[in-house]
């Protein structure tokens, strides 16, 4: 099992990094180019930097990803293909992706997309709260505690 972080916009990975440094499992951060760090991690961290052409992180994750591995995205596409490969996927929010709320995410995802093609506006998320990452820090540690 490893944890793999859609990395380029997700504001919890110095989270998922401190907690499993101690189990010593495996966190792959998979960015694109444009995001590059000589940052220093720990050694049960690795990058993996992919070209910065669109849904390239994703279709290197969907690579990646075995079953029972976890998954950290905010992308709900990409969370749709993951879980029929037996994977947990978490939002950076502390919400877990299955299939009984895949559907409407994925239809709210589309009707946004609508709405912005035809010249509407669609507010963005809301900046994340410490709320926010105590939820997904709860979240996360339940994952590791049910396997």
């Amino acid at each position: 099992m490893k944890v793999i972080i859609d990395a380029d916009a997700c504001p919890v990975k110095d989270i998922v990094i401190k907690e499993t440094k101690d189990e010593n499992i495996e966190v792959v951060l998979v960015s694109s180019l444009s995001h590059f760090s000589s940052k220093e991690l720990d050694s049960h961290v690795r990058t993996i930097y992919v070209d910065a052409g669109p849904d390239a992180a994703d279709y290197k994750i969907v690579q990646l990803a075995e079953a029972g591995d976890v998954i950290v995205t905010q992308d709900y596409g990409l969370a749709s293909l993951l879980l029929p490969k037996g994977c947990t996927v978490l939002h950076h929010t502390g919400f877990e992706y299955n299939k009984m709320n895949m559907d409407y995410l994925l239809e709210t995802r589309h009707m946004s997309s609508v709405i912005r093609r035809g010249g509407g506006r669609i507010k963005g998320p809301k900046a994340l709260s410490q709320e926010d990452k105590n939820s997904f820090l709860k979240a996360f540690q339940e994952v590791f505690a049910s396997k």
